[in-house]
């Protein structure tokens, strides 16, 4: 009877839709329930987020501030950092952090301290979805203990299963209605609630066995590119050494129709999920006496990049006199990818705590990111410095990391007396070759 009802009302859009964490997984996927009529209310540990959205602006650049004003305005969106509220949504989608150790290990803080939090306020007929990328058990193991100790059980009280999320920031042709949802549930029933509620919103729902292989999905997705990168950022280092051109090699490559898709090299592995998600899984396989070690190899490839782009820079100051220690540095892009304003687990920011122990003058421009702020590992002091002729002048190198589409890289390339090019944006740069080395 309780699951009839949740379902009865998430078809007719009577349900209130709660979303915890409210950044670049959650808040595209507030917008989105409130774009098909659902009532939303906004969770968020983060007071400024909070204050900044009841006036209707955004902090992301990829979300304009007029998709939130216009919900916040019309009361279908309401945004809080009162958790003791939780027990007023009928449906609650978990979007927070999962980062790693210091010693790469799973961080679940943010999921326990979430389930924490909705445990003194679950009711019966509440579903709870968690898109957070986990290892393989997390829903079952470590939240569904938690919320049946209030007495209610899954599958018949209260309603639980799992989501990976998929967002990816900047991206236009695929915006979240249009990404194809992986769901599942605990017991049928939830998963039933899963597929109905996304469907609402969703444009492809695609539904597996269990919560564990939707954890495993996402992983996969992951993996796949991590390895890959990996293996294409190997190549490069070997091709240096042959004195080939590893972009011309790739190029030649993909005009294969079938068999090869393309992976690109760059300075190391950046973002949220591609560096951090191999090691959850890595540290569940020693569970079942398993060594993902193709895992690891990827991973220390990966992690080796930003050593190798160092010695490049070194390398490349060398041959023209110049010593690393005391060079004058711009980092062109801090950013984990281009066009974007997010800069977790950048490469930019391991190569330049690189470059700073060596003894290099750093400065950044990023049109995206005004400031550095303090990150898990890193600490930098910096704000983006306006980029003009004067300072590329007065510059001993550029340093290419991040791709960022609006950055005239010809005209850079002409007024720095040096560029190092992470990304081959120099490729057509002819007339400038003498001043251009790819790293």
């Amino acid at each position: 009877m309780i699951a009839a009802q949740l379902m009865g009302k998430i078809l007719n859009k009577q349900v209130v839709v709660g979303v915890i964490g409210l950044g670049y997984v959650g808040l595209p996927l507030v917008l989105r329930f409130c774009e098909e009529n659902f009532k939303v209310v906004g969770f968020d540990v983060d007071s400024r987020k909070i204050a900044l959205l009841k006036k209707g602006k955004s902090y992301l650049k990829s979300i304009p501030s007029s998709r939130i004003s216009q919900f916040i305005k019309n009361g279908l969106l309401e945004v809080t950092d009162h958790f003791s509220r939780l027990n007023q949504p009928d449906c609650i989608l978990i979007c927070v952090p999962t980062p790693l150790t210091e010693k790469k290990e799973p961080d679940l803080q943010y999921i326990e301290k979430t389930t924490d939090s909705i445990r003194p306020c679950l009711r019966k007929g509440q579903l709870i979805v968690l898109e957070s990328t986990t290892y393989p058990g997390t829903t079952e193991e470590l939240i569904l203990p938690k919320l049946e100790s209030t007495g209610l059980k899954v599958g018949k009280d209260f309603f639980l299963g799992y989501s990976p999320e998929r967002e990816d920031p900047g991206n236009q042709g695929f915006t979240t209605s249009r990404i194809p949802k992986v769901v599942s549930g605990v017991t049928p029933s939830c998963k039933k609630a899963v597929i109905a509620l996304y469907g609402q919103a969703i444009q492809k729902v695609v539904p597996v066995s269990s919560p564990r292989v939707a954890e495993l999905t996402k992983l996969l997705e992951n993996i796949y590119r991590s390895v890959n990168i990996a293996m294409v950022n190997e190549l490069k280092m070997l091709a240096d050494r042959m004195g080939i051109d590893i972009w011309e090699v790739i190029e030649a490559a993909s005009t294969k129709p079938f068999g090869f898709t393309p992976f690109y090299p760059g300075p190391g592995m950046g973002g949220h999920c591609i560096p951090i998600d191999p090691y959850y899984l890595s540290w569940k396989a020693q569970e079942y006496d398993f060594t993902t070690r193709f895992i690891f190899l990827a991973g220390e490839i990966n992690v080796h990049v930003p050593y190798y782009v160092a010695s490049k820079i070194q390398d490349a100051l060398n041959s023209r006199g110049k010593s690393l220690r005391g060079a004058k540095l711009l980092i062109l892009g801090v950013a984990y990818k281009k066009d974007v304003d997010d800069a977790r687990e950048s490469p930019a920011l391991a190569l330049m705590d690189l470059l700073q122990k060596k003894g290099a003058v750093l400065l950044y421009h990023d049109p995206y990111i005004s400031s550095l702020p303090p990150f898990r590992k890193y600490h930098f002091k910096l704000k983006s410095s306006p980029l003009t002729r004067q300072l590329l002048r007065r510059m001993d190198a550029v340093v290419v990391v991040t791709d960022h589409t609006q950055i005239d890289y010809e005209w850079v390339a002409a007024n720095a007396p040096l560029t190092i090019d992470t990304r081959n944006v120099t490729k057509n740069l002819k007339k400038w070759k003498k001043k251009i080395v790819k790293a």
